[in-house]
């Protein structure tokens, strides 16, 4: 077949029509030609794509070994392996290859102990659901507020001397005014802080539910609790909290997260994409007060068990109370059993 396209090519010196009627590319027929004037006939045969030198083995008995002695006395897997070779014996080798050894030489899988059940994620539907507010303490004389809505991640933060009702009530009303959509509710954990009756009063007001959740239970404000470990990370460990602009350092900062910085648990978008995506669905102001139930709102109380009490009695207290032998449409009507 090679040699008639060579002959071909002579016969009729036009390289494109020996292709045409061939099948055959350009530089397909350019290779054979010079192979042919290299070596004549012999050089239109295939040859031996085999490689002149094998490559050396990636593991040897000595590598094979030290892997094996390490899995016995350190109970480690690939990856623990794989760094104990790099660090003390300066030998690289890929994770594939450590536990295609492991495989080969039939060692049991490590026993692995059993992870904790992890809390059950959740997040509110619409903007304003809920935002969960805390504290944290930078410095001597120097406390982060922190408030971020639990569905679009904006967040409100404000810096203050000390954490009590009067900065609290600051911070309330900066939040009020900054977050672009009605709040409904306000989750906080039991600090003080959040307690005092004129922060209280205030929230109900405003028409926004006070809901603190119960002690030693961080993972319910686990939003905020991330988001200044985040403050952490990126903002404190590059600012000092005794500079003097700090005040207006955490503005921009506060910008940053909400305008540019993308979030992962929103799908690489901001919380001002976020706020917009759900524009249509957000309740407005007058629709939030509406809602809001006065009668069901009352004075929180700071120590968990007493707290639970209370809402107790106030729920009994709310409760409709009808007269002993009540008939018609005033005496409350029963649920037909199910058979």
């Amino acid at each position: 077949m090679r040699l008639r396209w060579v002959r071909m090519y002579h016969e009729t010196g036009n390289a494109g029509l020996v292709c045409t009627r061939c099948g055959i590319s350009r530089p397909t027929l350019r290779k054979w030609l010079r192979r042919y004037q290299e070596a004549g006939e012999e050089g239109l045969r295939s040859q031996s794509r085999r490689p002149l030198t094998s490559p050396n083995r990636k593991v040897s008995d000595a590598d094979r070994a030290t892997i094996l002695r390490l899995r016995a006395e350190r109970k480690g897997g690939a990856r623990r392996i794989q760094n104990e070779l790099r660090l003390n014996e300066q030998r690289e080798l890929s994770l594939a290859t450590i536990h295609k050894v492991l495989c080969e030489a039939l060692v049991k899988p490590l026993v692995r102990p059993r992870r904790p059940a992890q809390p059950r994620r959740y997040s509110r539907p619409v903007p304003g659901d809920r935002v969960q507010m805390d504290t944290m303490k930078i410095a001597r004389g120097v406390y982060q507020y922190t408030a971020i809505d639990d569905c679009s991640r904006f967040r409100v933060l404000a810096v203050y001397p000390r954490r009590n009702a009067r900065n609290t009530l600051f911070f309330l009303d900066r939040v009020i005014e900054e977050m672009p959509f009605p709040i409904q509710r306000i989750q906080t954990d039991r600090g003080g802080e959040f307690f005092a009756e004129s922060v209280q009063r205030r929230l109900m007001n405003e028409c926004i539910k006070f809901r603190p959740i119960p002690p030693r239970s961080p993972h319910l404000n686990g939003k905020v609790e991330r988001s200044q470990l985040t403050d952490l990370n990126e903002f404190w460990f590059h600012h000092a909290p005794t500079e003097r602009a700090i005040d207006l350092r955490i503005e921009e900062w506060q910008f940053d997260y909400n305008w540019r910085r993308p979030h992962g648990s929103l799908g690489g978008k901001t919380p001002v994409d976020r706020i917009a995506e759900l524009g249509e669905i957000t309740p407005l102001a007058e629709a939030v007060e509406g809602a809001y139930d006065e009668r069901k709102e009352r004075i929180r109380h700071r120590e968990w068990r007493v707290d639970k009490i209370l809402g107790e009695h106030h729920r009994r207290a709310s409760e409709p109370v009808f007269p002993t032998g009540a008939t018609g449409s005033d005496a409350p009507k029963k649920r037909p059993s199910k058979k």
